[in-house]
Parts: structure tokens; sequence; C-alpha cells
């Protein structure tokens, strides 16, 4: 399954190539051309019917981690986090190592070593170490590098009510959206798909992308918070299992272009496509780096609802992603003829 294998793949941000090369196999043979750039972008070229306004519909392959930062004499491996990940999710969780993937438990001194106030305090991540079963510093070193990255190891899996659990569902999820969409035909206009890189690490490759494209529009497809757990109020859920696609009015990076906004509502509207507007939270998306290169692009944002992002697991709805496909499609399908400009500005 698709999502399965984007899901289990490893590409932490800078490390993507396992991730590109898979979605690479999967575009190749339904895509105009297929390249990657210095940055590790992968940029894909679907032929339409006729050219048109240049789309650039983006969705980042790179996912939170960690990587190897140095070793103790008895073996255990020091890291440090690459991206936003919550020091509480850490301890105990199953990880894998470098490109042989070498397995390993996260693990710091034992409940019933520790003194009374140290059981009040959340452990941080630089009280933590990896263990690989390594009896000394010279073994774990010629197991793993410095510098390797690290992932959680974590099963997909379909569960319950049509939902599915794994880890990276940001943004693996939106990769999965994006390779459907280049697999199916009848486009009026050409257009171009990029798998972006460093997303989690301040929106790097959808700059350099964005920068050599020229797109006159951009569509970021990406997996996004949903917090409809207990004890958050409704206004705080951001988005919500089940209710389709979530459209993005504003975030910390970006101010969604409102004639794109309502131009998607309008098309889930007319489609029967179920959709939620995403209430604002303090994260940020590829659309805000494409927004502002060079002169400014218009951009928006569509999005899977996840929750647990940034966590060993998490959780999604597949009829949201369903939707989600749907909504993309119908977008790139009926894009008028001379794109977007400030109209759409208040």
């Amino acid at each position: 399954m698709l999502l399965k294998t984007l899901s289990e793949s490893s590409g932490v941000s800078g490390g993507e190539k396992e991730v590109r090369q898979f979605i690479s196999h999967q575009v190749r043979p339904h895509v105009e051309n297929v390249e990657t750039d210095i940055l590790g972008n992968l940029i894909v070229r679907k032929k339409g019917k006729k050219e048109g306004p240049v789309l650039m519909v983006a969705s980042h392959m790179d996912e939170v981690g960690m990587m190897v930062a140095g070793f103790e004499k008895s073996g255990l491996i020091k890291f440090f986090k690459v991206g936003g990940i919550d020091d509480r999710v850490l301890l105990s969780k199953v990880v894998q190592i470098g490109p042989n993937k070498v397995p390993g438990v996260i693990g710091a001194k034992a409940i019933h070593l520790q003194k009374p106030e140290e059981r009040k305090k959340s452990i941080k991540v630089e009280d933590l170490c990896i263990d690989i079963g390594a009896g000394s510093r010279d073994e774990a070193e010629k197991r793993v590098r410095l510098g390797d990255y690290i992932t959680f190891s974590t099963r997909y899996e379909e569960i319950g009510d049509n939902c599915a659990k794994g880890k990276a569902l940001d943004n693996r999820v939106g990769c999965a959206v994006l390779i459907e969409i280049l697999k199916r035909e009848g486009y009026p206009y050409s257009f171009y798909g990029v798998f972006t890189v460093q997303e989690e690490v301040g929106m790097r490759g959808a700059g350099t992308a964005a920068y050599r494209i020229k797109p006159d529009l951009a569509l970021a497809v990406e997996g996004t918070t949903a917090a409809d757990v207990v004890e958050v109020k409704e206004e705080g859920h951001v988005t919500t299992l089940g209710k389709g696609p979530a459209l993005t009015i504003m975030d910390a990076s970006v101010i969604a272009h409102r004639g794109m906004v309502s131009f998607l509502m309008k098309l889930a509207e007319e489609k029967g496509i179920p959709y939620q507007i995403r209430r604002f939270t303090g994260a940020g998306t590829d659309a805000g780096r494409i927004a502002l290169t060079r002169q400014g692009i218009p951009s928006a944002v569509v999005s899977v609802p996840c929750r647990y992002i940034h966590n060993p697991a998490g959780i999604l709805n597949l009829k949201d992603v369903e939707y989600t496909v749907k909504l993309v499609e119908e977008f790139v399908k009926n894009l008028p003829e001379g794109g977007f400009d400030n109209e759409g500005i208040d």
C-alpha cells in the first residue's frame, strides 16, 4: 500500500533519499520529466493538454527525527533532535539508526534510581541515550556513525473505523496525495509536482524550488494538526478527523490567497466534497516560503487532519485522504485560465 510504504520509510530532514527514490519510482511512468535539484527536492512535470498558468503543487518528504551526536564509553549513544519533537514522547521508544536501520531503544535512568525531585520533572533530551546493545564505545561506533539519522520504528496499520496509524504522517500523507494526483490524467494545463526537502527545519527546499520554477501560483498539500482529543476545547481542535480536507486561511507562516481559498471552497461545495477550515496554530507550511519567493506567489494550503503529529505514531482518517485527493484533483482540473492575481487580496 502506498501510504504504508511512505510512512515506514526513513527520511529525516536532509536525509530524504529513501523516500525520494520510492516516490520517483512511483511517478516516473506518469510524468513528462523527473529531476532532483541540488538540495534534494524531487521536481516532476505533468503534461497537460496545453500550457497555461504555471502551477506548483508541493508536498514535503521529510519527517522530524534525530541524529547521532556522540558515544558513551558504555556503548550508549547520545543524540539530538531534528525538527520539533516534544522531549516527553521520547523515553522508551524503539528507533532505527542509519542506513542499516540498526535497532535501538531510547532509555534513561530507571525510576527506582531517581531521586524524588527527579520523578516530578520531565526528562530532557540531553538526559537520554539510545541503547543498541553495544558493550563499548568501539562496538557502537562499528554499527552506527556520528551524524547518522534516527527515526522512530513504527509499523503502519489500518485501525478502528476507517483510520490508520503510523509515523511521519506529516507529511507522507501529502506525498501520497500528490502521487495519486500525478498518476491521473485529463488535466487541461501542464503543472509541476514538487516533493520538497527540509520543511521541518525551516521550509528550505520549497523556497529554492519555487525560485527555480517561477510558478504563477502554488498549492501546498500537508498533514496537519488534529487536536480533537480529551480536554481540548472545540475552538482549539485546529482540525477534526473525518470532516474532510482542511483549508488554511492563516497560520504562522502564511496568510493564504483569499481568491484561491474561495475557489477551493466553491469547488468542494459544487463537487460534494466535505471540507473544514483549519483554525490558526503556531505552525507553518511550505506555502509560507513559496508565497515570499521572487515578487510573491499566490499560495494556498490543503491539509489532511492527523492526530499526534511529530510523535512516534499518529492517526488519520482514510476518508479524509480520499476527499483530499479529490479536491486537489478538481483544483488542478478546473484551474482558471488566468490564474489568480491580487483581486483575491482584501
